[in-house]
């Protein structure tokens, strides 16, 4: 798809006005509850959803598809970065009051650092075919590792800090108290450091760690950086409200990274098969369509698995804590009676 500069302009400037009236409304440091976080979620989904019907309109039913599925792709892998930004947050303990706060500043950080790294993508296709053959490698080897990782039960573990951040932490003075949303103070004629700004880039560090799976992935969807950068956009800056949201639902997706992992894998075949057809070789390609149906697809069976394999776990925990005090009661019964008889 051809885009003007006037059109990328009007783009950035558009999502640039989205975000400032996103941080204007939640300017003041509050607690945020399920319904503005569910109101807010619902509000950039229809603005993606809004923005996908424009694509159609004004470019057809090809580009409209191929932001669809990098949109979905995107947010369910953000979904997973969510468990790593639960670790974080309880890590370095953040008033619930600033969460939303750090979230919204750590978002913005991961949206240049992506954008950045969809250009270097994108000159990297452009300028060398064989660039699939690696991303669809990498991809594959991403998808086994999150299966192994979900086996381990990485999720949890306790974060810990990278080596960058820790660093920055030796070296750079700082206060162990918060300051508001303030991310660096005076005191005594030193500038320090305040945890509000030490979270903020461990949100940043990590998420440029997740970026490094899922721009080949959407990249494996379309090689239009047009439509990359607004996917990744609209996926990203709905993150905030869906951390908020479903943040006490997470544990119960259970096989969120089994799916995650075979989306992945998928995605990691059809770029293969693209650089063996740019390589002059007759293989068959996966089209966009087929690409939505198994993403969408995928999704919603590890949705219904997991939500049905926690409940039948609860239901488990349930039962066999419920047992050991029936049999307590039967005891204290049995001895009662035994002792009325004597």
């Amino acid at each position: 798809m051809d885009v003007s500069l006037t059109v990328w302009t009007l783009t950035v400037v558009g999502l640039c006005v989205l975000i400032a009236a996103d941080f204007f409304i939640g300017r003041k440091p509050h607690e945020v509850s399920v319904r503005e976080a569910g109101v807010w979620t619902a509000v950039w989904i229809v603005l993606a959803a809004l923005f996908g019907a424009g694509l159609y309109a004004a470019a057809g039913g090809a580009p409209a598809g191929e932001f669809f599925a990098g949109y979905i792709t995107e947010k369910s892998l953000s979904v997973d970065n969510l468990f790593v930004f639960v670790l974080i947050m309880a890590k370095f303990a953040v008033p619930v009051r600033y969460q939303q706060r750090v979230l919204l500043i750590g978002v913005l950080i991961a949206l240049v650092m992506r954008a950045g790294f969809i250009a270097v993508g994108a000159a990297l296709i452009a300028s060398f075919s064989w660039i699939f053959y690696i991303f669809g490698a990498f991809l594959i080897y991403t998808a086994w590792k999150l299966i192994h990782d979900a086996r381990r039960q990485e999720h949890d573990e306790e974060y810990e800090e990278g080596r960058l951040l820790r660093l920055i932490e030796a070296r750079v003075p700082s206060t162990g108290a918060w300051h508001g949303t303030k991310m660096f103070i005076r005191e005594n004629g030193k500038r320090l450091m305040t945890p509000m700004f030490v979270v903020v880039l461990a949100l940043g560090t990590t998420d440029l760690l997740f970026a490094l799976d899922s721009i080949p992935a959407i990249f494996g969807l379309t090689d239009d950086p047009y439509i990359v950068f607004t996917a990744n956009a609209f996926a990203l800056m709905g993150l905030r409200q869906l951390y908020f949201l479903i943040g006490g639902l997470l544990k119960k997706l259970v096989h969120l990274s089994y799916g995650l992992s075979v989306i992945l894998g998928f995605i990691g075949v059809k770029l293969l098969l693209h650089a063996l057809h740019e390589s002059g070789l007759h293989v068959p390609e996966i089209g966009i369509p087929v690409s939505l149906g198994v993403i969408c697809g995928v999704l919603v069976i590890t949705t219904v698995t997991s939500l049905y394999a926690s409940s039948r776990e609860t239901r488990r925990e349930i039962s066999e804590g419920a047992a050991p005090a029936k049999g307590r009661a039967g005891a204290t019964d049995t001895s009662d009676k035994g002792g009325a008889e004597a």
